[in-house]
């Protein structure tokens, strides 16, 4: 069975790559989950972030935006404690202030969902990569979309974590054309 060429032998990347990476995802909390994540991710590989998704699970209560904007500067001593996740203070903090925003969009758009799958008009873009080496790590549309939600009060969302974060999530499917998932094999 062909994969993409970026993933490992791994158990956890393989089942990663076959069961969520590339496959649409609308469910608010798991789309704020994502985007939070891919923020931790900055300047490491998603291996690392990865391994310790049960971790930030635990640590932020399950990306629970209600509870996490909430997050006093004592939660926040005590998360930068926690070696279960990447202790960077940015990062910690960011996670605080994308629940914010995260639940301003939530009010304005009826739910994330419809706001962030906006930037693809609703319909996830299926790309056809010869290789790994073909696919971009940003667009237009990943420019476009961080300079939206970097106006409207995100961090950690450069244009390529926003591309990151829509092949994450489905926006974009970039399986290459020889891995059983892109969507000319199933």
């Amino acid at each position: 069975m062909n994969r993409c060429a970026w993933v490992t032998n791994e158990p956890l990347y393989v089942e990663y790559h076959d069961k969520e990476w590339g496959i649409p995802v609308y469910e608010d909390k798991k789309l704020f989950e994502m985007l939070c994540l891919e923020g931790a991710q900055a300047g490491l590989s998603w291996w690392t972030i990865l391994q310790k998704r049960e971790n930030y699970r635990k640590a932020f209560e399950q990306f629970e935006p209600e509870k996490i904007a909430l997050y006093s500067d004592e939660k926040i001593r005590t998360l930068l404690e926690n070696k279960g996740i990447i202790r960077n203070k940015l990062k910690v903090k960011s996670v605080v202030t994308n629940a914010k925003a995260y639940l301003a969009i939530q009010k304005e758009y009826g739910s994330f969902s419809n706001y962030i799958w906006s930037f693809v008009d609703h319909t996830p873009i299926v790309n056809h990569w010869e290789t790994i080496k073909d696919v971009p790590v940003s667009n237009e549309l990943s420019e476009k979309m961080s300079k939206q939600l970097k106006k409207d009060g995100f961090k950690f969302v450069g244009p390529t974590i926003c591309y990151s974060y829509m092949q994450a999530v489905g926006m974009i499917n970039d399986h290459t054309l020889n891995c059983f998932r892109h969507p000319s094999r199933l």
